[in-house]
């Protein structure tokens, strides 16, 4: 990979180093927060962060016990915000989750009640449980931030975020995300089983009593707001910007690939790169960057050909072969 360089002279200043310094403390003591729950995950918790001030929403699949609504629960808990947990089952409803017009019959009007959607942090816990029915009804809440309820449009208030967890599809009771639901992920991870000293740490932590339920906001709404905005003067170089569309054009053309990575893709993985950069302190983006967080923000929306899955081929394997032969630029 290249070398981390800064930006030639004459190029756009970025954001102010007093800000980036600002970011990094905040960032800090909310990733410290939640590794007082989420212990020996750095890398999950960073990543989590990242989604966040990119204005994204976090996908988290692994197999049952591992921590997934624990670390959801544990972020939401961080920040003085607004938040919603949702069991997704099978009987879920649309309605239950974007909310529905009652007639009120003192008013004589039908009254908007909103549903659990509504919320900074929407926790959506086992959310390949529910219908594809269900799941579609929060297509246009991710992308667009806003719910169509009976020809009325409702605004979410920012910071939204969702966070769902999900299990393998292998496990018994669960329905594939449709694709379109995917690609309105930001990032897919994977928490994985704890280090042995982690896991004898929590068997002493969690005898009488969980963590969570000790922790307290160190940031709030408003402070996201502003972190948000700050990342968004984070520097793109056009270089680095033909590499992102190169890589997101290579999984378009790779024949082990049935679909590739969309443009959204493309510009989730420029907006994470840019949070990346500012969490490091830095007001612009390398390649490195986004080769980092090419497959946590790819992997998950690419569908592998029939004759790749047989082989044993996964997203993330073809996505790791396509990095390694495409040319950085200079």
């Amino acid at each position: 990979m290249e070398e981390r360089v800064q930006p030639a002279a004459g190029a756009r200043s970025g954001a102010p180093s007093s800000d980036l310094a600002a970011l990094r403390a905040v960032t800090d003591r909310v990733q410290a927060n939640v590794e007082r729950v989420i212990e020996g995950k750095p890398d999950v918790v960073r990543m989590s962060l990242v989604v966040l001030l990119a204005e994204g929403h976090l996908l988290i699949e692994d197999v049952p016990g591992v921590g997934k609504t624990t670390l959801s629960k544990a972020l939401a808990r961080s920040i003085d915000l607004t938040v919603r947990r949702i069991q997704f089952t099978p009987d879920l409803l649309p309605s239950d989750l974007t909310g529905v017009s009652i007639y009120n019959q003192e008013t004589r009007d039908f009254e908007f009640r909103p549903g659990g959607i509504f919320a900074n942090i929407v926790i959506g816990d086992e959310i390949n449980r529910a219908s594809p029915k269900t799941q579609s009804a929060m297509l246009e809440c991710m992308e667009e931030r806003q719910v169509t309820v009976d020809n009325q449009t409702f605004g979410l208030e920012s910071p939204f975020m969702v966070i769902a967890t999900q299990n393998p599809l292998e496990m018994e009771g669960t329905y594939a995300l449709p694709e379109a639901q995917r690609d309105r992920f930001l990032a897919r991870v994977s928490m994985g089983y704890p280090v042995m000293a982690a896991e004898i740490a929590m068997l002493s932590a969690r005898t009488t009593s969980s963590p969570i339920d000790d922790l307290e906001p160190v940031t709030d709404a408003a402070e996201i707001r502003k972190l948000v905005s700050i990342v968004s003067e984070v520097d793109v170089r056009p270089s680095v910007q033909q590499y992102a569309v190169a890589i997101a054009t290579a999984t378009r053309t790779s024949p082990e690939l049935r679909l590739g990575a969309s443009p959204r893709a493309t510009l989730h993985l420029v907006r994470a790169g840019k949070a990346w950069a500012a969490m490091d302190g830095r007001d612009f983006v390398t390649t490195d960057d986004l080769h980092a967080l090419a497959s946590p923000v790819l992997a998950h929306r690419l569908l592998p050909t029939v004759d790749a899955a047989m082989s044993g081929r996964g997203p993330g394997d073809i996505l790791a072969s396509i990095l390694a032969s495409l040319p950085v630029p200079r």
